[in-house]
């Protein structure tokens, strides 16, 4: 059996997942800016990439069924939220640099928090709070050395897409039988007529498809292990685990796109990534603890 009913494993279950989603989700600047695609050529392949391959994944295991009689209120509520994030989000690397992006989705934890403590009163734990102050001083050095550089449209998408994600979590905390896989793969599909009205998904290069279609499976990758990941774990330590992609973001577009990130970034990143090690450790001996 994958996941046990003991409260450690399935908090170390919950980490992996989430840390999976996080390192996954990390190249999404780098397959969007990527191509010359435009943002809804990339979000209609991308989304109609990962539906197909979420739902052929739930097919094969027999699970398609199992989730479409679980489709409730709280699942068509993520549904639309990741759907609204991705609008968001893929426009938001194409109108600003990708450690913008990755910086402000940064935020999240702090987002996250706040919704949790006022929607569900779920108070996070010290640790979570001090490692959130850290990765928020993080975030600060990262800005001052993105300052004038990025887009403010770009960025406020950016901004949106983080209140997505974070209202993402704290649902699935309050409901962890909320279905997973079925609204990551609904989303993409809600997107498909608005980014053919909007776009010309038609007009993506021969050699860009390929490409756009591995995004999707990236894509679904990321959103599964997310959804599972925020069931097992409170909705902030999920939001600061997330956080882990924002030292990944820029480093993958340093090396794959030359996008060169500001030695700002570089530090920022060292001192988010350190937090969330540190948030870690003391979770797990206040857990072993019994605490």
């Amino acid at each position: 059996m994958l996941f046990s009913s003991s409260s450690a494993t399935t908090r170390r279950n919950g980490v992996i997942l989430v840390i999976v989603s996080a390192a996954v989700f990390s190249t999404a600047g780098v397959f969007t800016n990527g191509v010359s695609t435009d943002a809804w050529g990339v979000i209609f392949w991308r989304g109609a990439a990962a539906a197909a391959f979420t739902l052929m994944y739930l097919t094969m295991r027999g699970q398609l069924g199992t989730e479409m009689r679980a489709f409730g209120k709280p699942a068509l509520l993520v549904t639309g939220m990741m759907a609204a994030g991705t609008a968001a989000f893929i426009p938001a690397f194409k109108l600003t640099g990708v450690a913008n992006v990755a910086l402000i989705y940064a935020a999240a934890p702090f987002v996250t928090a706040a919704l949790s403590w006022v929607l569900i009163k779920e108070v996070p734990a010290r640790a979570v709070l001090i490692a959130s102050v850290a990765a928020f001083c993080g975030v600060l050095v990262i800005v001052s050395g993105s300052v004038g550089h990025g887009s403010l449209k770009g960025d406020a998408l950016a901004l949106f897409m983080t209140l997505m994600m974070a209202g993402t979590m704290v649902v699935y905390r309050a409901r962890p039988d909320t279905t997973a896989a079925l609204p990551a793969a609904l989303s993409s599909v809600v997107l498909l007529p608005v980014a053919w009205i909007f776009g010309d998904p038609m007009a993506v290069l021969a050699d860009e498809l390929p490409i756009l279609i591995g995004f999707g499976l990236v894509f679904a990758v990321a959103s599964v292990t997310l959804s599972e990941g925020a069931r097992r774990l409170p909705s902030t330590e999920t939001a600061l685990l997330s956080a882990l992609e924002v030292p990944l973001a820029p480093m993958l577009a340093w090396v794959i796109l030359t996008e060169r990130p500001a030695v700002q970034t570089i530090i920022g990143g060292m001192i988010i990534f350190s937090a969330v090690v540190w948030s870690q450790t003391r979770r797990t001996a206040a857990i072993s603890a019994g605490r």
